[in-house]
């Protein structure tokens, strides 16, 4: 039988008649209603969904009561460090937000939230004793006083997801704003800005404001500590003389890196709240800056602009200097093994920022022309073609016999160009979502669930104690993975331990019980992606009870639905959300169609 669609109900509110105040009526979202009568089996990949959100729910709790005392602080040995410090303590509760945004039980975001304020309170306390910079607290106003984008995006990856779940929580709100203000150059406490030359002024920065001279070692490895017998840090030093000598090397932090653009996230959080325009523009003329920096640099990214906002001005003219720059080489301490440390990818995730806000093409278009000017640099090594990953003082090195593929993925993603589907390496989602992986769904929602029981069963075995264990020990064993069921459910890009936004086709809230993520018993597969339509089948599982639904284009509604097929009948769509009222045991699979990038995007509940 052909489900039957009704326009029905009220989603949003009537607006109503106020004095002094002519507000245009918004049409109400289209209701579309899948009867009873064309039950759906359950999918395995949906029973396996469920099951998943309730699985990691179990094991996040019990990984609290494992990890934290009652005040919601890490019980470990807390130090400063890019080894080991505050960005890798919070980590350890990394993709909770977002794992409930999805459809978890509300009791995750509970115990994150007493996770994170504890954490704040535990880092503001503690102190250094010889780092010059963190002896007055490692944050100050809740936020690391200084340090770089690669260890200030783990530290945020679970903030970053807050909004999606309630953004009218007041304290997230105050501090979305509090954050940007620290690089839009609105606080003069944190003057990390420079907007005539439109750079952030060190690689080191934070609620301080920026560390204007070269950095040490110490800085960089925390204080003193002694490891052996007591600790087995995550890069592997034996002693905390080898962790000054992994570090001894990162001193040119001054002047401005790729790696910044991560802090347009902290802007898009304060706009996606409703602080205003003027973060929209910020992000905006940050992001253009190096999009003309990397033009005049030959379509390459430079990975060092001086406090003269002239490429390589910190870095005796060279446009690849600087710490986790192109020509970025170090010795490791132990083995003397050379490692190749080049983090300008972490730039993608303004450029991502930049087209959530804009939907334009150029900026994906900028890192496809750098992919492609980076690999036609190959060359052939032992009759093999082979594409470097550096560039020092004697041009290109470091090649490897895989295309440099930093990006690939996410420009494929914002253009849905089938020439950018190119780049992209066979299996796994893509081929699923080019039709030619069916298991994909079962096999990957299987792997989490092998993952997650080595996790606990890792946890319940673990041997360390508060006095023996560092902050990122626990790590490991982080029952939450949203990797998979993003893929899956939204259509979108796992965040992962970065800054990044969340990019996705499809985003679900529950309107009864006026929360985000799918309700109890509801299922979601996203099959198919292309430019101006995404396929995806929603089932309600529950045999003797109708769900409901509310489903939105894109993370923060910024893309437009104009049309829902389902069974060869159409019905018009009109704007970010629609409701979908399932009948038991009723699901159906749907082609919307879509203008992506259509709107600003926002936080805001759809019936907000």
């Amino acid at each position: 039988m052909i489900p039957k669609f009704v326009r029905a109900g009220r989603l949003f509110p009537a607006v109503l008649a106020l004095p002094l105040l002519a507000l245009p009526l918004q049409a109400e979202p289209p209701e579309i209603t899948l009867s009873a009568d064309s039950p759906m089996a359950p999918p395995g990949w949906a029973l396996l969904e469920r099951e998943l959100f309730r699985a990691s729910a179990a094991a996040c709790e019990e990984f609290y009561r494992r990890y934290f005392d009652d005040r919601g602080y890490l019980e470990c040995v807390v130090r400063w460090g890019g080894d080991d410090g505050p960005d890798d303590a919070i980590e350890n509760v990394r993709d909770w937000p977002l794992l409930h945004a999805l459809g978890a039980p509300d009791a995750v975001l509970r115990t994150y939230r007493k996770v994170w304020e504890g954490h704040l309170r535990q880092y503001t306390e503690a102190r250094t004793t010889e780092v010059p910079f963190a002896r007055e607290g490692m944050y100050f106003r809740e936020f690391p006083v200084m340090f770089d984008w690669l260890h200030h995006g783990e530290g945020l990856c679970a903030f970053n997801f807050e909004g999606l779940s309630d953004p009218g929580d007041p304290r997230l709100r105050e501090r979305a704003k509090r954050f940007a203000g620290f690089y839009t150059g609105e606080d003069p406490q944190a003057p990390n800005y420079d907007p005539e030359h439109r750079i952030i002024r060190s690689l080191f920065n934070g609620s301080r404001g920026p560390l204007l001279r070269k950095a040490t070692a110490l800085d960089w490895a925390g204080d003193p500590i002694a490891v052996e017998g007591r600790f087995r840090l995550g890069h592997g030093e034996r002693s905390y003389q080898e962790m000054l000598e992994h570090f001894k090397d990162y001193t040119d932090v001054v002047g401005d890196h790729p790696q910044n653009l991560c802090a347009t996230t902290l802007a898009l959080n304060a706009y996606l709240l409703g602080h205003g325009e003027g973060y929209r523009k910020w992000i905006l003329e940050y992001v253009d800056a190096w999009v003309q920096r990397t033009g005049e640099n030959g379509g390459i990214i430079p990975t060092n602009v001086g406090l003269d906002g002239k490429i390589g001005g910190a870095c005796n003219g060279k446009w690849y200097g600087g710490v986790y720059g192109w020509g970025f080489s170090v010795r490791v301490p132990g083995t003397g093994e050379i490692a190749h440390r080049n983090h300008h990818e972490l730039a993608l995730i303004g450029f991502g920022n930049a087209i959530l806000l804009t939907g334009d093409q150029r900026y994906a278009g900028v890192w496809r022309r750098m992919i492609e000017k980076v690999d036609a640099q190959k060359k052939v090594i032992e009759g093999k073609a082979a594409y470097p990953t550096m560039y020092g003082d004697e041009g290109w090195y470091a090649y490897s016999p895989q295309k440099y593929s930093h990006g690939a993925l996410e420009v494929w993603y914002w253009s849905m160009d089938r020439e950018d589907l190119q780049r992209l390496p066979p299996g796994g989602w893509i081929s699923f979502l080019e039709g030619k992986n069916p298991g994909y769904p079962d096999d990957s929602l299987r792997s989490d669930f092998a993952a997650l029981h080595r996790k606990v069963v890792g946890m319940r075995q673990d041997s360390t104690t508060p006095d023996t264990r560092l902050a990122d020990d626990p790590l490991k064993f982080n029952p939450a993975d949203a990797g998979t069921l993003v893929r899956l459910m939204l259509g979108g890009l796992p965040p992962g331990n970065t800054a990044a936004a969340l990019h996705s086709r499809l985003r679900y809230f529950d309107p009864v019980r006026r929360r985000a993520g799918v309700p109890e018993d509801v299922g979601a597969l996203v099959e198919e992606l292309t430019a101006d339509s995404v396929t995806v089948t929603i089932v309600n599982l529950h045999q003797t009870a109708e769900r409901r639904v509310v489903v939105q284009g894109g993370a923060y509604a910024e893309h437009r639905f104009t049309e829902a097929e389902i069974e060869g009948r159409k019905l018009p769509l009109e704007g970010a959300h629609f409701m979908l009222r399932l009948g038991p045991g009723a699901g159906a699979r749907l082609r919307l169609r879509m203008k992506r990038y259509a709107n600003q995007p926002t936080l805001a509940f759809p019936w907000e």
